[in-house]
């Protein structure tokens, strides 16, 4: 019973924190702001986490974990490469986009009072680049794609699917356009580009 107590607890100060961050900021959140919408004191908090930035990097490993998670299981069901690729261009905007605060974590906190992200943890975050290489590798193999370099090739797709998300997100697009329609042409394009 008490380990289940101390994860709950855990996982209340991570979701806390997760909307604080979005909410206020990375400049204006404090360990106490985040006692206070758990409910528990600031020692409580230092139990489980070192310090703030530590906090923040679980958040952020925690959202590369579910992208990863998500777009691997992707990978081990779809065989065919092009196929692959699509499915995980489409994951990957839907992670965005149902997920914000994640998404927001992950890609647009900006860190200038914050520790460094371990490299340890930006490795194991580069994962999510390593699948979409990996299908345009396998579909280069296949001679179904021209792929000279699949890792660059996997960062310009993401760039593409990152701006996607990102105007998504905040409501750049043109209402007029559809989003469906747009976020599936903008991944039909986005494989053109690595195609044959």
């Amino acid at each position: 019973m008490a380990i289940a107590v101390k994860n709950n607890l855990r996982r209340q100060i991570l979701d806390a924190t997760r909307e604080l961050l979005v909410e206020r900021g990375l400049t204006q959140l404090s360990v106490r702001m985040i006692a206070s919408a758990v409910g528990c004191s600031v020692g409580t908090i230092y139990t489980y986490f070192e310090n703030k930035d530590i906090l923040i990097h679980s958040l952020i490993e925690e959202g590369f974990d579910r992208l990863v998670e998500s777009q691997t299981s992707i990978a081990e069901a779809v065989t065919d490469p092009m196929e692959r690729l699509k499915a995980l261009c489409r994951n990957y905007v839907r992670f965005g986009l149902n997920n914000p605060e994640y998404y927001e974590i992950m890609y647009h906190l900006n860190p200038e009072r914050m520790a460094r992200y371990p490299a340890e943890k930006y490795r194991k975050a580069r994962r999510s680049l390593e699948v979409l290489a990996r299908a345009l590798e396998d579909g280069s193999n296949t001679g179904n794609m021209q792929v000279h370099e699949p890792y660059l090739g996997a960062h310009i797709i993401w760039s593409m699917l990152h701006g996607l998300v990102t105007l998504i997100q905040f409501q750049r697009v043109d209402v007029k356009i559809d989003q469906d329609e747009l976020i599936e042409q903008a991944i039909q394009q986005s494989v053109l580009i690595k195609t044959v």
